[in-house]
């Protein structure tokens, strides 16, 4: 990884804004994460991956891989429902279509 030397300004609030190089160095885009570590008096600025880090996203699968474990409110899915999931695999979705069909929610 190059090295790089970008100066910054902090702002009355306290924010700071991360110099486009170094933006693009690390792949950072809007809403992209980034770590701040104090070592030694220096700040070591990195990436964060963040998964599922909606709360309410993370509580919905932690209960299900609960579940899922303990074996509880399992079944199988519908031959029809599988055979369509698998048959859309890979394939784009146009979520503002029309559903041909009744749906039942």
């Amino acid at each position: 990884m190059p090295a790089i030397h970008e100066i910054a300004t902090l702002t009355s609030k306290g924010q700071v804004t991360v110099p486009k190089s170094v933006r693009q160095l690390l792949g950072l885009d809007t809403s992209g994460k980034i770590a701040f570590d104090v070592r030694d008096g220096e700040v070591v600025v990195s990436c964060v991956d963040t998964l599922h880090e909606d709360p309410a996203i993370g509580a919905f699968l932690g209960l299900l891989e609960a579940d899922i474990r303990g074996g509880r409110n399992l079944t199988t899915l519908p031959g029809d429902l599988a055979r369509t999931m698998l048959a859309n695999a890979k394939h784009s979705v146009n979520l503002d279509e029309d559903i041909d069909g009744e749906v039942a929610i």
